[in-house]
């Protein structure tokens, strides 16, 4: 689908093959790609070989283009792929896909000082010695990675749109956790971009290695030096 002039280029969808072949092909926003979907109804003559798209005056009312005629014409389940220098990854999947390092690092930072009070002949921690600065920070850390992660996912999966993908892994999966949006949009993006688009889910299994690791040397630490402080 070529252009001419100042007019833009059409946007990657499925447009009458300008060969003439009475099937809808896949324009990737750049150029003509061999996929094709056999049109659910009969379409209009397509272009002329050769000839551009945007031979009238107004380009956004021609046929095939979103809004024409053949706009929801051979609808097909099937993802198209992806052109090849398209993008896979951008800023915001490997924001969702490090948040959770947040937590480990505050994790890191809070160091309570145990205290022990007398209940009748017993010794009892203290509750309120836990409650330092830092663990609230810890509390809240996690509800503000759970929200920001839906927001990022928002944004990550309207990019995704703009940059050509059909249909890319909903945003709302993002609810049950930040992983689960991760992995469905890893596997989309494998399929549409030729095998491309998995790295996130091996951040994702390394982030989540990581926190086990870091966690349980972090609980181990406290318990010692919990230990350690009990009265005689």
């Amino acid at each position: 689908m070529s252009t001419s002039g100042n007019i833009p280029a059409a946007p990657p969808g499925w447009y009458t093959d300008p060969a003439g072949t009475g099937r809808l092909r896949w324009w990737d926003g750049f150029a003509w790609t061999d996929q094709f979907s056999t049109p659910a109804q009969p379409v209009l003559q397509g272009w002329p070989a050769g000839t551009s798209p945007y031979a009238g005056t107004n380009p956004y009312t021609q046929a095939g283009y979103p809004g024409g005629p053949h706009a929801n014409v051979g609808f097909t389940s099937e993802r198209p792929l992806l052109r090849r220098d398209a993008p896979v990854y951008n800023p915001l999947i490997w924001v969702i896909t490090l948040l959770p390092l947040l937590s480990t690092v505050l994790l890191l930072l809070w160091t309570p000082e145990f205290r022990f009070i007398r209940v009748g002949r017993q010794q009892t921690l203290d509750p309120w010695s836990l409650f330092t600065p830092a663990y609230f920070l810890l509390l809240f850390s996690g509800f503000a990675a759970y929200a920001a992660s839906i927001v990022l996912a928002w944004f990550d999966s309207q990019r995704l749109t703009r940059d050509g993908v059909v249909r890319p892994f909903h945003w709302a999966w993002s609810f049950l956790s930040s992983g689960v949006y991760v992995i469905g949009r890893s596997v989309i993006m494998a399929k549409v971009a030729r095998g491309r688009g998995l790295v996130p889910i091996w951040v994702l299994i390394a982030v989540f290695v990581l926190n086990i690791v870091v966690t349980n040397i972090k609980m181990s630490a406290l318990m010692s030096s919990m230990i350690e402080t009990i009265p005689a």
